[in-house]
């Protein structure tokens, strides 16, 4: 039976809330997997996926990021960027001291995990990416329109949690934002993704700051640098024809010097909900090939078409 436990871990000052999934029946593989969520979602929304994983005996580890689930916010003057996020994984990577790990990023923690094994090779044993090849790249001259929009919208921003009128209004907008995602499964993942307030009312959980513009434009330059750096093993999943993917999604997995593929054609985005568990089943196969020195023809497999892995 898979025990779960939140914790409140300090990281880099602020107080991350570590969700954690252990099956004490399982033998043990020794890997550690921390599972890095995208934009507005939480790690407490990995459970369908955690779960099995931690029966095939790996340790789960899957944080709210800063200023998302139950996780702290940054106080004022503050925002979120990009090295905040990586500098509190390596943080918490620190912390956990695994012997081995492996690390699981979707969407915008996709990104997160690429710039993290970019940056720290040696410390990834294996990377599964879940449609998480990073945002559209921008033009340069667009970076002075994003500094307008955000000195804007950042300009008096009323932070108080985003109020919803009630538990089924709170999944009504998950159904209206996840349409290929069950409508029962969204109603598992809504009590996750809002909390209590002191009066009583209920709120979306993350801080309000995270919807504004960030004045920094993506460089797709330094992010295929950053791919081309990472030495692992790595599974890129699709959720197929309704994902979504970056107009040169092609020519940054061909970055990857260790790519294999799978698509989950039906899934979607939200692949950890909409497919759990064809994916977890997908990423206990990847992950539980063993260590890289003891499986260095195994990790050339491809589970679905082409490698363009160089």
């Amino acid at each position: 039976m898979v025990h779960r436990s939140s914790d409140t871990w300090k990281v880099n000052g602020l107080g991350l809330c570590v969700h954690r999934f252990r099956d004490e029946g399982a033998r043990p593989t020794g890997l550690t997997l921390l599972l890095l969520h995208g934009f507005l979602d939480a790690g407490s929304t990995w459970d369908l996926v955690a779960e099995p994983l931690a029966r095939a005996g790996h340790d789960v580890v899957a944080p709210d990021l800063r200023g998302f689930g139950r996780s702290a916010r940054v106080g004022p003057a503050s925002y979120y960027y990009f090295p905040d996020y990586i500098a509190d994984v390596a943080a918490l990577v620190d912390a956990l001291a695994p012997a081995r790990l492996g690390v699981v990023g979707h969407s915008m923690g996709g990104a997160v995990a690429v710039y993290y094994a970019g940056a720290c090779p040696d410390r990834v044993e294996r990377l599964a990416l879940l449609e998480g090849m990073g945002p559209p790249a921008n033009a340069p001259e667009l970076a002075v329109t994003r500094m307008e929009t955000w000195l804007r919208e950042t300009r008096g921003i009323d932070r108080a949690p985003r109020r919803l009128s009630s538990m089924q209004d709170a999944i009504a907008r998950l159904v209206a934002h996840h349409p290929r995602v069950p409508r029962e499964v969204l109603a598992t993942r809504a009590p996750l993704l809002t909390r209590e307030e002191p009066d009583g009312g209920l709120a979306w959980a993350y801080d309000p700051l995270h919807r504004t513009t960030s004045p920094l434009t993506f460089q797709v330059e330094a992010f295929n640098a950053f791919l081309e750096r990472i030495a692992c093993p790595t599974l890129v999943v699709s959720g197929g024809p309704h994902g979504w993917h970056p107009p040169d999604e092609a020519e940054r997995t061909a970055r990857l010097r260790r790519a294999e593929h799978v698509e989950l054609p039906e899934a979607g985005h939200m692949m950890h909900w909409s497919a759990a568990s064809e994916l977890a089943a997908r990423l206990a196969e990847f992950f539980g090939r063993g260590d890289v020195g003891a499986s260095a023809g195994a990790a050339e497999r491809v589970l679905g078409s082409g490698n363009p892995g160089r």
